[in-house]
Parts: C-alpha cells; sequence; structure tokens
C-alpha cells in the first residue's frame, strides 16, 4: 500500500495536478486477487474521504473488455469479448459480452476444460486476460478462438469512470466493498512454530 501512494504522489507530480481538482475517484471492485482489491479499494476510499470526493467502482472484467474494445478494428459483424482473470489452476474468473458489449453471460467463476465456450466459438471470440493463456492451452487451434495480448490495466477503467460520472453513477464510500467472487480461505501456516 505504501508504494501505491507513493505512485499516486508521483503522478499528480509529474501531471502537474492539485489533488483538489479531482472530480471523483474511480476503482476496480474486482474479481481479482484478494489482497490487491483489498488495498486498491482502501486507498480509492481514504482518497474520497480525505478530499470529499464522489468513489466510482468498476467492475475489472468490464473495464479489461470495454478497453479492449475501444482499440480494435474487427470485420466481423458479431462476435465475444471474453475477458479473464487467472483464479489458480484450471479456473479464472470470467463474463462473456457481445460486439455491443451487453452481458451474455454473467461474471462467475469458471473452471475450464475442452468444452467451455463450446457454443459461443460458433462466432470469433477474442479471449483477453492473464487467464486466456488458460483457453490457449485448450483451443488455441480453433478458427474462431484469438487471443490478443491485452492485460488488465489502470487505463480500462477511463471510458467507463467518465459514462459513471456524467450518469452521477457514485456508490457510498462507506459501504462499498470489493466483489471478491470466491470466499477467502485462510490455509494453515507452514511456518515453524506458527499454528
Amino acid at each position: 500500500m505504501v508504494l501505491l501512494i507513493v505512485y499516486i504522489e508521483d503522478a499528480f507530480q509529474k501531471l502537474n495536478l492539485e489533488k483538489a481538482s479531482l472530480d471523483a475517484v474511480a476503482v476496480s471492485h474486482g474479481p481479482g486477487s484478494y489482497t490487491g482489491l483489498r488495498i486498491g479499494m482502501s486507498t480509492a476510499k481514504a482518497i474520497c474521504y480525505a478530499l470529499d470526493k464522489p468513489l466510482i467502482s468498476l467492475s475489472t472484467l468490464h473495464a479489461l473488455a470495454y478497453g479492449y474494445s475501444e482499440k480494435i478494428d474487427i470485420s466481423e459483424k458479431e462476435y465475444f469479448i471474453i475477458p479473464m482473470i487467472d483464479a489458480r489452476r484450471m479456473e479464472v474468473f470470467t463474463c462473456i459480452l457481445n460486439q455491443n458489449m451487453e452481458d451474455i453471460e454473467p461474471i462467475s467463476a469458471k473452471i475450464l476444460d475442452e468444452n467451455s465456450f463450446s457454443e459461443e466459438l460458433n462466432k470469433p471470440c477474442f479471449f483477453i486476460g492473464n487467464g486466456a493463456e488458460k483457453c490457449k492451452e485448450l483451443f488455441g487451434n480453433h478458427p474462431n478462438a484469438h487471443f490478443p495480448d491485452v492485460l488488465a490495466s489502470a487505463e480500462h477503467l477511463i471510458s467507463m469512470a467518465e459514462i459513471a460520472f456524467q450518469n452521477n453513477d457514485f456508490v457510498n464510500v462507506a459501504y462499498c466493498e470489493p466483489f471478491y467472487l470466491k470466499e477467502y480461505i485462510a490455509g494453515k501456516p507452514n511456518v515453524k512454530g506458527l499454528r
């Protein structure tokens, strides 16, 4: 968390901006890494409290899909964008969006196998994010499976955050929480002397 605050301070200095000039703060609420989500959300909420600014909370997967959709030029009239975040083993956090950025399948944790996305692969599918590598292993040779090199970035939040801001789509700073999707289950520590 200490480094995140330093990076934020550096960004303000490099852009020659005053913190008070912010209109709002946008944060990715997940799904994703438990620790990363907690740190990101805590930092965003602290900035909102300190500056008395509204908070915009956005889906990591939707932001990844929107960010990618703005940069592609696809000739196909119908296709799917399938953002994925690695959730260990053969599991990913994912959702399916069509060419109009409409949810076809909501966000879920999915264990991948050779039958995954068999229906969607009747049309071009763009698998993006760090979980897409797992799909590449399963059906990387499929003619409708495409794997552009796109990873999650805060940059992907920009368009969605601007729309949310224009629509006054803010969340309650006190009650907003990360969207973990799966419950965190702490394991027993393996450090000698700890029980």
